[in-house]
């Protein structure tokens, strides 16, 4: 379904001043953003030694002897950081009731095996029992052990509040001297949270913050704020991978959870987890857990993951824990360090393993050229009241959910409220309009002058959507385009100079597509529809040529809005509610005009929730005169925000042509090596982008191509078998009513009649037209003979590793939209 436009306001969003905090423990209200005085951020410069070493050592000192706000001896929240607490902790945890019940459970099915095979003795019925009691207290005394063991691994250990104090001290100077204008915060959001925890702590209930994940900076950001603030730390959930000596004991002793990466069948370690989790929460500790899982790679929020959000429902609505307070956390940043690595890795290149003194060494984190953080806080929620309100409504459901059915919506719902809340306040930094307004014009550069105005306009469109901008000031727009400019660097935007005008162009449109990325959630409603109105608009000849009819428009932003609906975060309602309210939001802006049966009023659409049809009186839709006559720049700007994303659902779809068996396959079942196979898509990609068939090398991603890989699983185009057996790697394979023939004489893969191709076709439609695209038939068969092409090896490696034969079938997570 089509996202629903943000309410529109005639006047721009105001926004709260930001809140600054300095050096003498007072908080200033202010116009933040990129000001002159660097004293005006959360978090501010510190002395260095070499420029000032007596202020240097002063700081040091503050810090050692815990003066003012530095000692964290007066938090909001429960108490932390004394000696004593691991053990205290790990205590409670291992006696929690379910960690208890489990060892005992364990116990039992495995003295009932060694009894079932005769391990413990045939001899008379009294003997044999009291063998297995005591071969039941071993086995829960060596459970216990175990348990024991991976407790003092995983539980954050905020034993000292010197330890802290240094630690934070360390933390600011790394932070700010990467991000040099410092980390901002709403001063409306601050108080509003303050109050929240000052509530919670009366009642011991814990803060769950549930950030979006970008960079490892994020965690630590936070912690800073909470510390800052005299907030209680968050346990932090932190996978294993980071856990490597020196930092892996520091990052635990300052609130990091280690976690295994997967917990696979292992019930001890599961059970163990939810026990520590259940211990947090009913003490009143606040909590942190990333809610996409992983960093996002692409700028944009990825799908909830729904481990440990799980294992924090369950805490509630089992009742072991009466409520616990969610708050959405966003996060952004001028410039994110990890970029660089993060483009390598979607270009197919294996992810290094995690290092963390890598990261911190970085000469990145060093080049005090990276701009600001934005930190802001959703208005937090009881998740008590969440999980009622929930089941109140399923309640009224003609047939009843069962309690697995009732526990898997109200999961999947609060994973992607928690996503739409994060980008409710996330804020859009300069960087971003920049390279969002670079990305979105066409031509090989654009002058500064008119950057400037683009700037202007986007960040107006972004109020207009109910989006946030970062302050700017009293600034002129000029300035913080310089800005923008300057952290982005040579490397992302080149200059032309000895012009009569300097002119930018995109360097790395690749990466630069990182930061177009975090504003395209504003404008997917607006760009759906532009892009499915391109399969009449890029045909040309004319307006009436180009045309469109409503059924026409209907059909294919259905089919577009199911295609990327692992991609983007869409609303509950209705397709022919948000499409009526998008065609009159565009109509509205003047960037189309529409043919009515009746030429009064606008499009009324019907009420929210409601079921019933859009309006009749809309027949067909084009772009407006006074669009044409601006050269099309803002309909332009819709398309090509989600153009990219086209082009590589369309790669995908094309690259299954190589899991079409060539004539020469002996193999019953034509199943390939899935890994490879996703491998070979990405180098067939870029083969067509330098041969000109594919417009964006962004396109090629790892990530963009594994998403529309699992739609196609979900709509039963393909199978994906998995084994138990881990060395076993997966494999694809067409399914049979998708698969279409080969010509018995030539070889080449019949695309007449064929459901796989009439597929390919339906996303090519609403593709940006190239230079080599207009000769349909001479596009079509170079496409299949290099896919052919690039797709033998897969057959070779299959013929000698004598892979086919049926597989399992992995399970779907979601039902299946018919495309």
């Amino acid at each position: 379904m089509l996202p629903s436009p943000k309410k529109r306001d005639s006047e721009p969003f105001e926004q709260a001043p930001d809140l600054s905090i300095t050096a003498d423990d007072h908080v200033h209200l202010h116009a933040a953003g990129y000001n002159e005085s660097p004293k005006e951020g959360l978090i501010n410069g510190m002395a260095r030694f070499r420029s000032a070493p007596l202020d240097f050592f002063r700081e040091v000192s503050l810090y050692v002897s815990g003066t003012g706000w530095r000692s964290y001896d007066e938090i909001v929240g429960q108490p932390i950081f004394y000696s004593g607490f691991s053990e205290k902790m790990k205590s409670r945890v291992l006696s929690s009731p379910i960690l208890v019940s489990k060892i005992r459970e364990l116990a039992d099915k495995r003295v009932e095996v060694e009894l079932r095979d005769g391990l413990l003795g045939n001899g008379d019925a009294v003997g044999q029992k009291d063998r297995a009691t005591k071969r039941r207290v071993q086995i829960e005394e060596s459970l216990v052990e175990v348990a024991d063991t991976w407790t003092d691994n995983m539980i954050c250990k905020m034993e000292s509040k010197s330890f802290i104090r240094g630690a934070y001290y360390l933390a600011t100077q790394l932070l700010t001297r990467a991000y040099h204008q410092g980390v901002h915060v709403s001063s409306e959001e601050v108080l509003r949270l303050r109050k929240v925890a000052e509530e919670a702590a009366k009642k011991k209930q814990s803060i769950v913050f549930l950030p979006c994940h970008r960079s490892h900076v994020d965690y630590v950001s936070l912690q800073i704020i909470c510390y800052r603030l005299g907030l209680g730390l968050p346990t932090v959930v932190a996978g294993d991978n980071l856990n490597f000596p020196v930092v892996g004991s520091f990052l635990q002793h300052a609130g990091a959870m280690w976690i295994r990466r997967s917990f696979g069948n292992d019930q001890l370690y599961s059970t163990l987890v939810q026990a520590y989790i259940d211990t947090l929460l009913a003490n009143g500790f606040n909590f942190e857990c990333f809610v996409e899982g992983g960093r996002s790679r692409t700028g944009k929020l990825l799908p909830p993951k729904f481990g440990i959000l799980s294992y924090i429902l369950d805490s509630v609505a089992s009742g072991r824990v009466e409520d616990t307070i969610i708050c959405p956390v966003s996060t952004q940043y001028d410039k994110v360090i990890e970029v660089d690595s993060y483009i390598s890795e979607l270009l197919g290149q294996p992810k290094p393993k995690e290092n963390l003194m890598d990261f911190l060494s970085s000469s990145s984190v060093l080049s005090l050229k990276l701009g600001r953080v934005d930190v802001r806080f959703h208005e937090p929620w009881s998740l008590r009241g969440f999980i009622n309100a929930q089941r109140e409504r399923f309640s009224r459901l003609p047939k009843q959910l069962n309690e697995k059915e009732e526990r898997t919506r109200i999961l999947r719902t609060m994973g992607y409220r928690v996503l739409s809340e994060i980008n409710d306040v996330s804020v859009v930094m300069p960087t971003a309009l920049v390279g969002t307004v670079l990305l979105t014009l066409r031509g090989r550069g654009v002058g500064k002058s008119e950057l400037v105005r683009r700037v202007e306009w986007l960040s107006e469109r972004v109020r207009a959507q109910g989006g946030r901008v970062a302050h700017f000031a009293n600034l002129p727009t000029v300035v913080v385009v310089e800005r923008a400019l300057e952290v982005l660097g040579p490397g992302l935007v080149g200059l032309v100079r000895g012009l009569p005008e300097d002119t930018y162009y995109a360097v790395d449109r690749f990466q630069l597509s990182f930061y177009r990325n975090m504003t395209i959630h504003l404008f997917i409603s607006e760009a759906l529809v532009s892009v499915a109105m391109n399969m009449k608009v890029k045909l040309g000849g004319g307006p009436e040529s180009e045309r469109i009819t409503y059924e026409e428009l209907l059909d294919q932003t259905l089919f577009l809005s199911q295609l990327f609906r692992t991609e983007f975060i869409f609303p509950t309602e209705g397709l022919e509610v948000n499409l009526a309210k998008t065609i009159d939001v565009l109509e509205g802006e003047n960037v189309i005009s529409i043919e009515r049966d009746t030429p009064e009023g606008p499009i009324s659409p019907p009420s929210l929730g409601s079921s019933a049809p859009p309006p009749t009186t809309v027949r067909s839709l084009s772009l407006s005169p006074t669009e044409r006559e601006t050269g099309r720049e803002n309909y332009d700007f819709y398309c090509f925000l989600i153009w990219p994303f086209i082009e590589a659902a369309w790669l995908g779809a094309v690259s299954l042509a190589m899991l079409v068996p060539p004539t020469t396959h002996t193999a019953d079942t034509p199943w390939l090596d899935f890994k490879k196979f996703q491998e070979r898509a990405q180098l067939f990609g870029k083969t067509l982008y330098h041969q000109g068939d594919l417009s964006y090398f962004e396109a090629v991603n790892k990530e963009t191509l594994k998403n529309a890989l699992q739609r196609f699983e979900e709509e039963k185009i393909i199978i994906v078998s998995k084994s138990r057996d881990a060395r076993v790697p997966p494999r694809i394979r067409l399914s049979e009513e998708w698969m279409p023939r080969r010509d018995v004489k030539s070889g080449g893969i019949e695309v007449e009649g064929s459901r796989w191709w009439g597929f390919a076709e339906k996303i090519s439609a609403s593709r940006r037209e190239g230079k080599n695209r207009r000769d349909g038939g001479t596009v079509k068969n170079r496409v299949l003979r290099l896919a052919d092409l690039v797709g033998e090896s897969l057959w070779v490696d299959a013929e000698e590793a004598g892979v086919g034969g049926k597989g399992k079938r992995r399970k779907s997570l979601g039902g299946a939209a018919k495309l």
